[in-house]
């Protein structure tokens, strides 16, 4: 196939592109490097599979050639950036993402667009289930990047149903591993990058909030998966392995040596309690489960942010 990855210079993007070419894709990356880095795809820039288009599809998109799908990954996902940048989020999310539907509408190609675990909100149901409608805040301080996630969703269904559009759904549940940008301000680039500079890990809140982290291989193989299939979804990809702040910052300080120790500050607002994901569907539909358990994928993740941090 030749696929378009739209977001395709970020953190999964990335590896997506990686996998989609070591298969035997060709890849047509589209990013304008507000959160993407060119340096994520540098590698493969000398590969004849592989093309690079610095653009920004809020503004359009445009592509030659025959594609097969049109892969939508291109947004700020940590909070950080969102937060820096809430109108060009919102922005990716509805504008940005129509231009690829209708650039998947014209080329009558499959249309992948990669959600969030955060359309559940701070979830009253646990574990989160596909039919969960979510517990979310539309004006809180974390809104623009729920709210764009859930207009996509909307939007790609509309054409779905409206357009007769293939889509692929997928929600995202905390993905972790090399690539990550050391002060994107989630919580393993922050335990990890604390932990390496010898620095106390901070917890916010009292640290009994839960998350299930997914290793990016694992989660770039429930992608293919998905891609590959002919369920529209949404379907849940993450690992159902639950952790707690505290868990998480104990095995981070194990791993990395450090012996500073926790603070604790305030919880910011609309943190969801817990997450979760039920991955059934994925299971059965796609014959999909991860295999990199929390350990192992800190031990791989860990040496790319000590570099990353040396640089």
């Amino acid at each position: 196939m030749r696929v378009v990855v739209a977001g395709g210079a970020g953190f999964l993007g990335s590896h997506l592109c990686d996998a989609l070419i070591q298969r035997g894709d060709d890849v047509v990356c589209v990013d304008n490097y507000v959160t993407g880095s060119r340096v994520n795809v540098e590698h493969l820039l000398a590969d004849a599979a592989f093309e690079l288009i610095e653009a920004d599809i809020c503004t359009g998109v445009e592509v030659d050639g025959p594609i097969d799908a049109v892969m939508n990954l291109a947004s700020p996902a940590s909070p950080k950036d969102y937060v820096r940048l809430p109108i060009e989020t919102l922005d990716v999310g509805s504008i940005g993402t129509r231009h690829l539907l209708e650039l998947a509408r014209a080329r009558e190609v499959p249309f992948f667009m990669a959600s969030t675990s955060e359309v559940y909100g701070d979830p009253s149901v646990h574990p989160q289930t596909e039919e969960y409608w979510g517990n979310v805040n539309p004006i809180g301080e974390r809104s623009m990047y729920d709210e764009a996630k859930r207009f996509s969703e909307a939007l790609t269904f509309a054409y779905h149903r409206h357009h007769g559009v293939p889509i692929r759904v997928v929600r995202i549940f905390n993905t972790y591993g090399p690539r990550m940008q050391p002060n994107d301000g989630r919580v393993v680039s922050n335990f990890i990058t604390q932990a390496l500079r010898g620095e106390s890990l901070t917890i916010y809140g009292d640290g009994s909030q839960t998350r299930s982290f997914c290793y990016v291989d694992d989660e770039i193989r429930g992608f293919l998966a998905l891609l590959d299939s002919d369920q529209s979804g949404p379907i849940n990809i993450g690992n159902p392995g639950e952790f707690t702040m505290l868990e998480l910052a104990d095995l981070v300080n194990e791993l990395t040596g450090n012996d500073a120790g926790i603070v604790f500050e305030p919880l910011p607002s609309d943190d969801p309690k817990q997450r979760k994901p039920d991955i059934t569907l994925a299971e059965e539909l796609l014959g999909w489960t991860p295999v990199i358990d929390l350990r192992t994928g800190l031990e791989r993740t860990i040496p790319f942010f000590a570099a990353a941090m040396q640089r």
